[in-house]
């Protein structure tokens, strides 16, 4: 057991220390800054002074109006009526006295249209802002012309009232769907981010000590099936740790500006309401997912010798959770549907696809509990083939790029 926790400590820290570890760190704690800092940092390059348009209302009766209209928006746009000729307001936007000219004319059918010109029209904000309020502009005046009272268009335009309810007692409600849906993303998206990577960070690890001969020595000192569970762990504590500095950064930061952040991305993903079981089940639905992809990484790593190998033979575990992931976003949508529920008892997807079934459906309790066992039985199934194959491909040198090295590991084992 000693031998287990130098290995474990010696891949934890010699992890620890890489430039690679550090910088990726930092940097995602300070994206995780900028996110909680994003409207401050918006509001400190954004331009105080309104923009300024010109305005030729060729009509003389559309200017007071659309005006109005703008006054009431929370755009930064100030129209300014421009009494000279089309070609005059085009030199002064060229000039930069202006930043774009509106030319207001009747097409017709005597309804408003206009002409924008501006030194760039990439910027389709503006464009937009304008565009609406000229479609209202013009629904009022059709309005008026057709005899059609404000009231009616008013019932006309309204939304339909749709409104859906669950027979089932037991269904969640389209809030509380709503609310799910949010965090599922979340928590998809860490799940599959995490797994890639520190899977990868496991196979990469193993491959470089065969490479450098270090194996050799690490074999002979403890059994290659301590080695492999060391490594796992090592690597698991190196992801809590990461783990541990974003939430807990992330918590601080949402502590000092809880009430800024109130509502807005918290509401939209469902973070402020969301149930305790659905982050219990993010919880070990995490662990148990790392579990299974990460043996079935250091077992594929131990495979080959050098590093460049490593991508091309984990290829088919890159592919699993490519599959999981693409599942679990289709059933988003459709969380019901037979191949999501199928696919959340195939243990490489059960972690992502159980996971957005128990997030966003009441599942029975057998279902969970099933799913669960199967895949705690495959990840004691996979370490003892990955113990065996681990064993013997860490023995194994020269270029290995199949799986048909999985036999000949195996017959390595035996052997020993």
């Amino acid at each position: 057991m000693n031998k287990f926790w130098i290995i474990l400590s010696h891949t934890y820290m010699s992890r620890v220390k890489t430039k690679s570890f550090v910088i990726s760190t930092v940097i995602t704690l300070l994206l995780i800054v900028g996110m909680a800092n994003f409207q401050s940092i918006v509001d400190m390059f954004a331009d105080d002074q309104a923009d300024k348009i010109a305005v030729i209302d060729e009509t003389n009766e559309l200017f007071d109006p659309l005006n109005q209209q703008m006054e009431n928006t929370d755009e930064n746009i100030q129209l300014i009526s421009y009494e000279g000729t089309v070609e005059d307001g085009k030199n002064a936007v060229q000039d930069e006295d202006y930043s774009a000219l509106l030319v207001l004319n009747y097409n017709d059918s005597m309804l408003p249209k206009a002409s924008y010109f501006a030194n760039n029209i990439s910027e389709a904000g503006k464009q937009m802002t304008l565009t609406q309020q000229l479609q209202q502009l013009k629904i009022s005046m059709a309005t008026e012309q057709s005899g059609i009272s404000e009231e009616m268009l008013a019932m006309i335009n309204a939304p339909v009232e749709f409104q859906a309810d669950a027979l089932d007692k037991s269904a969640k409600t389209d809030e509380e769907l709503n609310q799910a849906r949010g965090i599922v993303y979340v928590m998809l998206f860490l799940l599959y981010m995490s797994v890639m990577l520190y899977g990868q960070m496991i196979a990469t690890d193993v491959a470089t000590e065969k490479s450098s001969r270090v194996m050799e020595i690490l074999v002979s000192s403890a059994s290659p099936v301590t080695h492999m569970f060391a490594k796992i762990v090592g690597i698991a504590l190196l992801g809590l740790t990461q783990v541990i500095l974003f939430i807990g950064v992330g918590y601080l930061l949402i502590s000092s500006k809880k009430d800024e952040l109130t509502g807005g991305f918290f509401e939209i993903f469902g973070i402020q309401d969301t149930s305790p079981t659905v982050y219990l089940y993010a919880i070990l639905f995490f662990i148990l997912g790392y579990l299974l992809y990460a043996t079935l990484a250091a077992m594929l790593g131990s495979l080959v010798s050098r590093v460049e190998d490593v991508q091309q033979l984990i290829m088919p575990m890159v592919f699993l959770i490519l599959i999981a992931f693409f599942i679990a976003m289709f059933g988003i949508g459709t969380p019901d549907s037979a191949l999501v529920r199928i696919s959340s008892f195939i243990p490489f997807f059960t972690p992502m696809v159980m996971f957005l079934r128990v997030g966003m459906l009441n599942v029975p309790v057998w279902e969970v509990s099933l799913s669960i066992g199967i895949l705690i039985a495959s990840i004691i199934l996979l370490a003892i083939i990955g113990a065996r194959v681990y064993k013997g491909g860490v023995l194994m040198y020269g270029r290995s790029s199949s799986l048909k090295d999985l036999k000949k590991a195996i017959v390595l084992s035996k052997k020993e």
